[in-house]
């Protein structure tokens, strides 16, 4: 399924346009719109703005997710992943970046930080009921099934 994402550009710094690097990916790349280097040291974080704002199309949502290469290289990940964009949000798209490495890391102006994937979504309503209906599982939390353990 093909969707349309109108995007403008928002501020001063060129870089560029979120494209997909495979013909299988699934998650655009986001690059990093910075007119400096900035540095993120080990358990730090830094919001780092994209240069783009969106209109994600009611019915979706955009989700900002880590870009693997960087959490394997460098321990470096998106803090509140995914982050969601909400379809009536207008402002620019930043990321919110973490370092979990063992050395500082440095962003540069048009380095690819995050993707971003389009979903569908469901908008819920819920309802009260007196009870819930039973499953095996119940109400088993964290490890309970036992997958992992």
């Amino acid at each position: 399924m093909n969707v349309r994402v109108p995007f403008v550009r928002v501020g001063d710094v060129d870089v560029p346009t979120p494209a997909y690097q495979s013909e299988g990916a699934v998650g655009l790349d986001l690059c990093a719109a910075i007119e400096e280097d900035v540095t993120i040291d080990n358990g730090e974080r830094r919001l780092v703005p994209t240069g783009l704002a969106v209109a994600i199309p009611v019915g979706f949502e955009g989700q900002v997710r880590p870009r693997s290469g960087l959490a394997l290289r460098h321990g470096v990940t998106v803090l509140n992943a995914p982050g969601t964009i909400d379809p009536d949000y207008r402002g620019e798209l930043k990321v919110l970046l973490i370092n979990h490495g063992g050395a500082p890391f440095v962003v540069r102006k048009g380095d690819r930080i995050a993707q971003l994937v389009i979903c569908p979504v469901a908008r819920a309503e819920l309802v009260a009921v007196p009870a819930l209906d039973e499953t095996s599982r119940g109400a088993g939390g964290y490890g309970s099934t036992g997958v992992g353990s």
